[in-house]
């Protein structure tokens, strides 16, 4: 399993990114500022998990959602909050050619599985408690 991040160690990667990241690469054709289906486009290899934000000292992560304000799910303003769900499921990757980070989870449903995927932005970040 790979080493579990923090909030703290999630915003130091995301600014180190952020920082180094060159301008265009393959993995931004899709905009992914907020949770988004796997696109088809995207290409497996291109990516390598480099963490997770999955406790192994929390066996049953919450579903509950950090979504205040009128902010929801799927907006690109939402905040990342690590403790809570969908965060809490995620493993962190880093795209292996301009090393962007990116939040993955497959959300699961009565008859579908969906692989999601979003950008990690340092500033959108919050150590909120449960």
């Amino acid at each position: 399993m790979p080493d579990y991040l923090d909030s703290a160690a999630l915003i130091a990667l995301a600014r180190h990114a952020d920082a180094e990241a060159p301008g265009a690469c393959t993995c931004t054709k899709t905009p992914l500022d907020g949770w988004q289906s796997q696109p088809l486009s995207l290409d497996e290899a291109q990516f390598r998990e480099i963490g997770t934000l999955v406790s192994e000292h929390d066996p049953e992560p919450t579903f509950a959602e950090y979504l205040p304000g009128k902010i929801n799910y799927w907006s690109a303003d939402a905040p990342i909050a690590p403790r809570y769900f969908p965060y809490n499921r995620c493993g962190v990757w880093a795209c292996s050619s301009c090393g962007r980070l990116y939040l993955r989870y497959t959300e699961g449903g009565g008859y579908f599985v969906d692989r999601r995927i979003r950008a990690v932005r340092w500033n959108l970040i919050e150590d909120v408690s449960l």
